[in-house]
């Protein structure tokens, strides 16, 4: 969440585009990867649900203990509430109210957004994100607060104060999305024991690029690590939009198979014909991606909670990964939402 508000906000002015209403949506559902990925919420386990589309299927706690961050807390406590109603008065401790429902992956991501005509439902949004991720990075030092005018009123804003946690940002973005071998670099990862680290690489891309956060990266900001020319640029970008569609399907990289395309991999096809190349370096490392983000649903490390030991993986756990992959079947359509 925060790396995403960081790549959208201007270094020296300290605030985001006024024209971006994408970011907003992305962030609530970076919030729903992450508790996925902590473990906090899967999918329902339901032999019925592949009838329905990723984005359809139904969500529920599965552990409902506090993460440590705010904002993750709020959410957990919210989605616990609509599941599992508090008992009234004088009921038995420990039985729960009548009427729990639980939503699927795109009502969670509207209700928090406050996208949604039942009055009901408006207590669900999640209010002032932007503001209280940004609060959070100037406590960490990485951004500080100035006030700015803007014609007839003050604004607070937040430039960057540690430009090396964005250029560290930005480095991994531009590794993962200009990578030639089937090798992830170790510059586009986390360090390692991350838990999840390549799935979060994965993300951090795919929501930077339906977020419309992605040129800060490219040569838009001064901590920009290496500007990326036209061409380059517009490869990254097909190569973004390649990742969301290989991770947001279940499994992971069914969207495509070897005979898939989307308009990105035509165009670059196109080019290598006419250059007379057989090979598809980007794809390389697309399906490398998809390689190790399986083999660490396969390991201990991605049953490993954010305090906890390494754990096996069960068929629980597969119900998080397949919860990640509908939240970004969700951010993929966004231009189509919003």
């Amino acid at each position: 969440m925060e790396e995403i508000l960081l790549l959208g906000i201007k270094d020296k002015q300290g605030y985001l585009s006024f024209w971006n209403d994408n970011i907003s949506y992305a962030l609530r559902g970076c919030i729903l990867i992450e508790l996925a990925l902590r473990r906090r919420i899967a999918l329902v386990r339901d032999p019925n649900r592949r009838r329905v589309s990723l984005s359809e299927r139904l969500v529920e706690v599965i552990d409902d203990r506090q993460t440590g961050e705010t904002i993750l807390d709020e959410t957990l406590r919210m989605m616990k509430a609509q599941q599992d109603p508090p008992a009234p008065p004088g009921a038995p401790a420990g039985s729960a109210g009548s009427g729990g429902e639980k939503l699927g992956v795109n009502n969670w991501v509207d209700l928090l957004s406050g996208e949604t005509w039942n009055v009901l439902k408006i207590g669900f949004q999640l209010k002032q994100v932007r503001e209280r991720l940004a609060k959070g990075l100037v406590d960490k030092g990485v951004l500080r607060t100035e006030k700015r005018n803007f014609l007839l009123f003050d604004m607070a804003t937040h430039p960057v104060a540690d430009t090396k946690t964005k250029a560290d940002i930005i480095r991994r973005v531009v590794s993962m999305l200009t990578a030639t071998t089937s090798t992830v670099p170790r510059e586009a990862l986390l360090e390692e024991g991350t838990q999840c680290r390549v799935l979060r690489g994965v993300c951090l891309v795919c929501a930077a690029y339906t977020a419309s956060v992605l040129d800060n990266a490219f040569g838009g900001s001064p901590t920009s690590t290496g500007a990326l020319g036209y061409e380059e640029r517009e490869a990254a970008f097909a190569r973004a939009d390649e990742i969301l569609a290989e991770f947001s399907n279940w499994p992971f990289g069914s969207g495509l198979g070897e005979s898939g395309s989307t308009p990105g991999s035509r165009k670059r096809q196109g080019s290598r014909i006419a250059t007379g190349t057989t090979t598809d370096p980007g794809r390389e490392s697309i399906l490398g991606l998809v390689t190790d983000a399986k083999k660490e649903m396969n390991s201990g490390l991605a049953g490993v909670s954010s305090s906890g030991p390494s754990q096996p993986l069960d068929d629980s756990e597969d119900l998080g990964f397949e919860l990640v992959a509908g939240v970004l079947e969700v951010l993929s359509k966004l231009d189509s939402l919003l």
